[in-house]
């Protein structure tokens, strides 16, 4: 049969096709519905502007026409045929002899037969044509069996290197004769990882997702995308940056706490302050680091404050990573980990003490952000303070006040207590902070130090009675001394409640930090 060429095509401006109009049109309803029955022997002309794959599937579709409607259908060109056979109407309401539409189809169904590099292949080219590969049903297909795959991967994996997606030997079988080489053949849980980074954060997030439903492992998901994220940033620009960091913290965000590693999400922080990701993810990066605060450490949480502050670390966001912590249920759930943080926090208040430029409001935030129960005792805490105010010496006596009064000298230790008492950066002493009460603590602890070694050393029998009665005087000045801590206590937190309301009547307090 004579071909002629009486079409011509411009496909999106790429590439202009000479074919036969009859041949072409008898497979595509769309061309019939334009030429109809027409003879004309005069040359037409179509333009397509958005003929999906371009040039190059046009030529992939011509051949099928060209063929007589035979054609191989594979998972590398599946989608491209699919797409361009919906694209021209190719149902063969015209021909009745080869329906290329159902063709790609019924390959669909074949998908379980797919090699993994077959899926990868597939899945990289659902990328460049999603929307049809959505409505279609086949990236749902490719990501469905590519799931089930990763879920028998202990049981099963891939006979040759996954460096290759294209290597044809490269399958996985589930039949009892190949499991036991497949397992001799792979030595690493993570052997997906590197073959993944084919495909965008988007696809990766819907992955991700499926991974999740199907209960996958949280931690090997975590690992995958903590390796994601730094591999997409070797060539990636800034907006992409933004979006594999808000595709992967996302993707966090929907594990479990305790498979995600501590270190690593203050690595991705470290990524994340140098570039604008939407607040949402940043809250949510802020929120998984606060519920894991018990595993930081204090070189993790000596951050640079943002550019244009003056102060040195940034003490706004470890006061967002404490308020995460405490509502993540630490302040009920688990006292030995609020004590780890407390610790932690001693540390760091002391590291951010010398700082000339850090505010007093900020400096109490951070004193005041755990609850009392959380420390034994306040001795670092009242070093710390005592450093702040020697190096804010031009605070006015209401800051060092609020500072002073925040100070739980009950769980200081004899010594400082005794160094409080006469320590003369802290509120004078006619001051509602007096330190009277502090003098009487030492003076208590001093006296019960006193019983205890009494009571430690001396043999104290049935017939002493002179030692006997010694003891006993020694405890009755113990108790009464704390009666009189008890009263001046009192005295002392009337003397407080009047002075604040009256100041508090002059003029409002400053909001301290949240």
């Amino acid at each position: 049969m004579a071909v002629c060429c009486d079409l011509e095509v411009d496909v999106n401006g790429e590439e202009t096709f000479l074919v036969d109009k009859k041949i072409v049109c008898s497979y595509s309803g769309r061309l019939t519905k334009l030429f109809g029955e027409s003879t004309n022997a005069k040359r037409n002309k179509v333009v397509f502007h958005d003929f999906p794959g371009g040039a190059e599937n046009f030529e992939l579709m011509s051949r099928f026409c060209y063929n007589k409607g035979k054609i191989d259908v594979n998972p590398s060109n599946i989608l491209f045929l699919y797409s361009a056979a919906q694209f021209m109407e190719m149902n063969n309401s015209v021909s009745g002899t080869c329906n290329l539409l159902e063709k790609t189809k019924k390959s669909f169904e074949e998908i379980s037969y797919w090699t993994w590099p077959d899926l990868l292949v597939a899945l990289k080219h659902c990328q460049d044509l999603q929307p049809i590969a959505t409505s279609s049903g086949l990236l749902e297909k490719c990501l469905d069996s590519l799931v089930g795959r990763l879920a028998i991967s202990s049981e099963a994996s891939p006979c040759a290197s996954t460096s290759s997606p294209d290597s044809s030997g490269f399958r996985l079988s589930c039949d009892s004769r190949s499991t036991e080489s497949l397992k001799n053949s792979f030595s690493r849980a993570n052997w997906w990882f590197e073959d993944l980074l084919v495909l965008s954060p988007d696809l990766i997030g819907t992955l991700i997702e499926l991974m999740v439903s199907r209960k996958h492992n949280h931690v090997m998901i975590s690992r995958f995308l903590f390796h994601y994220q730094k591999s997409k940033f070797y060539t990636a620009s800034s907006d992409e940056k933004c979006k594999v960091l808000e595709i992967v913290i996302d993707m966090l965000y929907t594990l479990d706490p305790i498979s995600i590693s501590c270190k690593s999400l203050f690595g991705i922080l470290r990524v994340v302050l140098s570039l604008k990701i939407s607040k949402s993810c940043r809250s949510k990066l802020e929120s998984m680091i606060g519920s894991q605060m018990d595993q930081a450490t204090l070189d993790n949480l000596l951050i640079p404050s943002p550019c244009g502050s003056t102060y040195l670390y940034d003490v706004n966001l470890v006061l967002r990573f404490l308020k995460a912590f405490r509502h993540g249920g630490g302040w009920q759930l688990s006292p030995m980990r609020m004590k780890k943080v407390a610790s932690l926090i001693d540390l760091y208040i002391a590291e951010v003490a010398p700082d000339p430029c850090l505010k007093s409001s900020k400096f109490l935030a951070l004193l005041v952000a755990l609850p009392d129960s959380a420390r034994d005792s306040w001795d670092e805490l009242y070093h710390a303070m005592d450093i702040y105010l020697e190096v804010h010496a031009g605070l006015s006596e209401d800051e060092k006040m609020k500072i002073c009064c925040a100070l739980n000298y009950e769980k200081l230790s004899t010594e400082a207590c005794i160094h409080l008492s006469q320590n003369a950066k802290f509120p004078s002493k006619n001051s509602p902070c007096t330190f009277n009460d502090i003098q009487a603590k030492a003076k208590k602890d001093e006296a019960t130090k006193q019983v205890v070694l009494y009571s430690g050393r001396l043999d104290i029998s049935a017939d002493n009675e002179m030692l006997r009665a010694h003891l006993q005087r020694m405890q009755w000045r113990v108790v009464e001394l704390e009666k009189v801590c008890k009263k001046m206590q009192t005295q002392m937190a009337k003397i407080m409640k009047s002075k604040v309301s009256s100041r508090s009547a002059a003029r409002p307090l400053p909001r301290l930090c949240s």
